[in-house]
């Protein structure tokens, strides 16, 4: 099967299918700065109901807008369905390598706005990870109405 996706533009309906099949989320670069984008996502993604994990080296241990925090996707306590990514472009490569490792894998590997590296999402593909970047789902999910 083939997943590569273009990375230029997502159909609604794959967006939506990512958003309404996914339980569980990871979310890579989870600030405690409640100032910061990753914070204010990671506290949407909570109050929207699913598992959410903050993965935040600094902070393991403590609890990041209503997440548990682990230092690294390794140390996750269960398995995800999607690793949402908060993370320079630069630094996408690393963390889809952490998630590649992991067992099982995550079903998606989500970008947030502004990070993409198209080599990186190639290699998910490759191991049939779903990837979408450069998109953000709390703006994704009120625009689909979700």
């Amino acid at each position: 099967m083939n997943h590569a996706q273009n990375h230029d533009a997502y159909p609604d309906e794959l967006i939506r299918s990512v958003l309404t099949s996914v339980k569980s989320i990871a979310v890579v670069g989870a600030s405690p700065n409640p100032a910061r984008p990753s914070h204010g996502v990671t506290g949407f993604l909570v109050r929207k109901g699913f598992t959410v994990f903050a993965v935040n080296p600094g902070h393991a241990g403590k609890t990041i807008a209503g997440a548990p925090t682990v230092g690294a996707l390794a140390d996750l306590p269960q398995p995800v369905d999607m690793i949402d990514v908060f993370r320079r472009s630069e630094h996408l490569g690393a963390v889809v390598d952490a998630a590649l490792a992991l067992d099982p894998l995550p079903k998606v590997i989500w970008s947030q706005l502004g990070v993409r590296d198209d080599i990186a999402a190639a290699r998910a593909e490759a191991a049939g990870l779903t990837v979408i970047q450069d998109r953000c789902p709390a703006i994704e999910m009120p625009r689909l109405g979700l």
